[in-house]
């Protein structure tokens, strides 16, 4: 029960804390969070950590290609009709008629 009572309290103080601070220092905060993300070295380390998924998840797909589970499901894919194919990505720049556009 006392910890109930702590939990609640904490909660309640958290709120009025947070309540109190406002949306001025929200407003800091992202600004603060966008200036950090926007800064060159942010943005050179996703890059590298971007190009490093990249890598790791071409040298996975490929060491499930040459598994026997890999060579199961090519030849069921391919001896089957009904072959599953991948959606196409509609941000990644394909200009279909059933996709819509949004401009900002």
């Amino acid at each position: 029960m006392r910890g109930k009572l702590m939990f609640i309290s904490g909660l309640a103080a958290g709120f009025v804390l947070g309540s109190r601070a406002g949306r001025e220092k929200y407003e800091e905060i992202a600004a603060n969070a966008r200036k950090v993300w926007e800064h060159p070295t942010v943005q050179e380390a996703a890059g590298v950590a971007q190009q490093q998924a990249n890598k790791l998840y071409s040298e996975g797909k490929d060491k499930i290609g040459s598994s026997k589970l890999g060579e199961k499901l090519s030849t069921t894919s391919s001896s089957s009709d009904d072959t599953l194919t991948a959606p196409t990505d509609s941000l990644a720049g394909s200009n279909s008629k059933s996709s819509t556009s949004t401009t900002y």
